[in-house]
């Protein structure tokens, strides 16, 4: 039986046990060592927010933390197409912000992306993976929390001294990270890049107000995303992302597994794949099935999110090489395209 599929399992009796000496905190449980080596559990957030729903103003300690935040990440307005991320709203939704770097979800992902950048260089026990700095976060279904996790997983990277990060908003059909980290929904992106034969990648890549951050749009709707995404195009403009600068990391937030075909085909492209499970929702089957979907060369991470607080301080997330609805017309505004321009 693989790692993975003892993970598995081990969701499954976790569901099956739940109730006594568990206690609900809204976040899951992490491993990191492809020897089976069981190491210190790490939760992975929740996504859901933390706001006071009953409030309609923010409390003082949310209003000094959002001033930090504004003396410490740059906006400059004349530097053309460049983002705002509206980081006020990310920490009402519980995600990582740069103006608090010892809050816990800061520690949680400084957890979980320390393998995922040890896999890219390599070490003393394991080789560097091919490609290694393409990662991408995906789920089974839909609602798992693969956009919260993805964003938090690359602006903790963004906060690495050595890295700097590309955010791929690869979910086409409906560019929710886009959408929460602020780029305007009319922005070109991913699909025009892949229509154009002539077009530049570097002229859809935006800035944002984090300096290590910049974020490529999903783009305009297309009925052939699939075949865009699977084009020798597509294999080109990842190895041209991979190799052209050692210190990127390009982290794509990819549609779920069971409810598209361009997931799969994304994680063809893929040096690691980070797969996001939801403890009270996804079902064990859709997992296994999800999985499969997968290719055996890749190195693949399990997150357990939304996992109750166990008495056992173990958990269920390895990394190993293996040997609402979804479709097109979804984004407000958006026409879908079905022929190149």
């Amino acid at each position: 039986m693989s790692i993975i599929e003892k993970a598995v399992n081990a969701l499954g009796k976790g569901k099956e046990s739940g109730g006594a000496g568990e206690k609900n905190t809204g976040a899951g449980d992490l491993i990191t060592d492809p020897s089976n080596t069981v190491q210190r559990a790490a939760k992975a957030p929740a996504a859901k927010s933390q706001a006071d729903t009953g409030s309609t103003q923010a409390s003082m300690a949310e209003r000094a933390a959002y001033s930090e935040e504004e003396s410490v990440i740059s906006y400059d307005p004349g530097v053309e197409n460049m983002v705002k991320i509206p980081f006020m709203e990310l920490r009402e939704m519980g995600m990582l912000t740069p103006a608090i770097p010892r809050s816990a979800i800061a520690e949680e992902y400084r957890t979980i992306k320390r393998p995922l950048l040890t896999n890219i260089v390599g070490d003393s026990v394991t080789p560097a993976i091919p490609h290694g700095n393409l990662i991408m976060v995906t789920s089974a279904l839909e609602g798992d929390g693969k956009t919260f996790s993805s964003i938090c997983l690359a602006l903790s990277i963004a906060m690495e001294r050595e890295k700097n990060v590309l955010f791929v908003d690869a979910d086409t059909a409906k560019a929710e990270a886009g959408r929460q980290l602020g780029v305007p929904s009319t922005s070109p992106g991913l699909i025009d890049v892949l229509e154009d034969e002539s077009a530049d990648v570097a002229d859809f890549i935006l800035p944002t107000n984090v300096e290590k951050l910049r974020i490529l749009p999903a783009g305009g709707l297309h009925t052939h995303a699939n075949e865009l995404l699977a084009s020798a195009r597509m294999h080109k403009l990842m190895l041209a992302l991979s190799e052209e600068d050692p210190n990127r990391v390009i982290v794509f937030d990819s549609p779920p597994l069971l409810l598209t075909t361009e997931a799969a085909v994304l994680a063809s492209f893929m040096g690691q794949i980070v797969f996001v499970v939801s403890s009270d929702s996804t079902p064990q089957y859709a997992v296994t099935q999800a999985i499969e979907h997968i290719g055996e060369d890749k190195m693949v991470g399990m997150i357990l999110n939304r996992a109750r607080k166990r008495t056992n301080p173990y958990s269920y997330y390895t990394y190993e090489y293996r040997g609402g609805p979804y479709g097109y017309g979804h984004r407000e505004g958006q026409s879908v395209s079905g022929t190149g321009r």
